[in-house]
């Protein structure tokens, strides 16, 4: 995507935002009680484009050499360090709100109009911290667990993402990421509770551990095109 397409493109990315909803929460956690030009929304714009324009870090402030990007905005600079501070100062609850209000339209949309059981694939990474969040003698760290729904080629999206310690057992967030029955689960093994699963009535694919005890129900084959 070229500058120019993607400025012209840009109100389009941002207008699923309930921005009512938005000024609402951000008025009642008065996170812009004392700012007058870089608000939580004009916040919330620029880390999106920068995240359509491919930015790395704070380099996102140069993004605003742009004319039209300052007229969305409301401003003509920024600078990094204005960056860092909003960073630290938001209210995580405020994006928290965001993100789940959008999954919400996306989901409702696909399933008002008839879509297909969807494939909820389930991974985990580790993101290394200062030693407060401590799993290793000399390490720290959190782990991100994201759920991604996969509808079909042009539908893929984040639908649910826990934060615990990097000590944590992955499969301790099964009963929080896998709520639905009406879906198919593809998850690593370290996930894996089969009685659990089984027993609630869940589809899912994973590979088996060493230790499994398993009974075949039947086979079958699959057709060599590949469909199926």
């Amino acid at each position: 995507m070229d500058k120019n397409t993607l400025l012209s493109s840009f109100g389009k990315w941002v207008s699923p935002i309930n921005i009512q909803k938005l000024n609402e929460q951000v008025n009642e956690s008065k996170q812009d009680y004392y700012t007058k030009k870089f608000t939580i929304k004009a916040y919330i714009k620029l880390l999106l484009f920068a995240q359509l324009h491919e930015f790395e870090s704070l380099e996102m402030s140069d993004a605003l050499l742009e004319e039209e990007l300052q007229k969305t905005l409301g401003f003509e600079s920024i600078s990094t360090s204005q960056i860092s501070r909003k960073n630290k100062e938001i209210n995580p609850y405020i994006l928290s709100n965001l993100f789940l209000d959008l999954v919400w339209k996306i989901r409702a949309y696909h399933y008002k109009n008839g879509k297909h059981m969807p494939l909820k694939i389930i991974d985990s990474s580790t993101l290394p911290l200062n030693l407060w969040a401590t799993f290793r003698k000399t390490k720290a760290g959190v782990k991100l667990h994201l759920r991604l729904v996969f509808m079909d080629k042009d539908t893929v999206y984040p639908e649910k993402a826990v934060i615990t310690p990097a000590k944590e057992h992955d499969r301790d967030q099964l009963k929080v990421l896998v709520d639905d029955k009406k879906a198919v689960y593809v998850f690593d093994r370290g996930y894996v509770d089969f009685d659990r699963m089984t027993d609630d009535g869940y589809f899912f694919v994973s590979r088996l551990k060493k230790n499994a005890v398993i009974r075949e129900v039947y086979s079958f084959s699959l057709p060599d095109d590949g469909t199926v």
